[in-house]
């Protein structure tokens, strides 16, 4: 029998950084997916799992600063692929890496990367993972060890692979990524990549060249010991998932561990940094 589903329809006014913070929050009480929209987004709960009050914690809702309206109603099972071919367009980074979904035609740049996101996160609309492609885009990684923490699709890692890493680990806490990173892995044929679900405590007695680590700031915070400890001499640490605000946060942060800050990104007020390790 198929599942049923409590869908919500969030008109959001101005769309970002609101639409990220709200699926952070979503996620959190226990929505399993979200569909971007042109005025904000669809996202999906399963009824089992859900109780009239579970956006009373929701602080975005109240905040002044966004205008935000819903609607919800019953569904059954949602078809998540035909929801999100609905919405998600193609997009180029730098003129050099295309990312797709097989339906779309290939423009043929130097770099193509074919993806069905489903429910995970990293399409590459989103600011961070737009940032982190050109981040690597400048490295040398040929041969380079590579964890990709927070996967999501697993499109970073699989990006890697496209630029010469090798080894490289995909690793996320949510199962529907852990499973959709594997999929999209194999659509790009890639033969590199281990896909592992869990967290920072899969890391344990494992070094790395390369570290891309895209996640929320405070998760980068309490697992910032273990990556660093993880990164080899002259590593590279890439990170985003927070904004412009918090540089200086996660700076005093990394900075404890001997690295330095090389290069930033910005982007509509999200950031990416590049760190070295001495």
């Amino acid at each position: 029998m198929d599942n049923i589903y409590i869908e919500y329809t969030f008109t959001i006014t101005p769309k970002e950084p609101a639409s990220e913070i709200l699926i952070a929050e979503l996620g959190a009480v226990g929505f399993e997916s979200f569909v971007e929209t042109e005025n904000g987004l669809v996202a999906y709960i399963q009824k089992d799992d859900y109780n009239t009050s579970i956006l009373e914690d929701i602080y975005i809702l109240k905040s002044d600063e966004f205008s935000i309206s819903y609607a919800n109603k019953e569904v059954a099972q949602t078809n998540w692929n035909a929801e999100w071919e609905k919405n998600f367009t193609p997009i180029q980074v730098n003129d050099l890496v295309s990312i797709r979904a097989p339906f779309h035609e290939n423009p043929n740049l130097a770099y193509d990367i074919v993806i069905e996101p489903k429910m995970s996160f990293g399409t590459g609309h989103h600011e961070t993972t737009h940032m982190m492609i050109q981040h690597l885009l400048e490295l040398d990684l040929k041969n380079k060890k590579t964890l990709d923490m927070g996967c999501g699709t697993g499109i970073l890692a699989i990006f890697a692979e496209m630029k010469g890493a090798n080894p490289i680990d995909a690793i996320d806490i949510d199962n529907w990524c852990y499973e959709n990173s594997i999929e999209n892995v194999k659509r790009n044929k890639c033969s590199n990549i281990s896909v592992f679900e869990g967290d920072s405590s899969l890391l344990t007695d494992k070094t790395y060249d390369v570290i891309i680590a895209n996640i929320n700031r405070n998760i980068l915070l309490s697992d910032m010991k273990t990556y660093t400890n993880c990164l080899n001499e002259k590593g590279v640490l890439l990170l985003s998932g927070f904004y412009k605000e918090d540089i200086t946060i996660i700076d005093d942060e990394v900075s404890k561990f001997n690295l330095k800050l090389e290069k930033t990104i910005e982007r509509n007020n999200w950031v990416a940094l590049k760190y070295n390790k001495l």
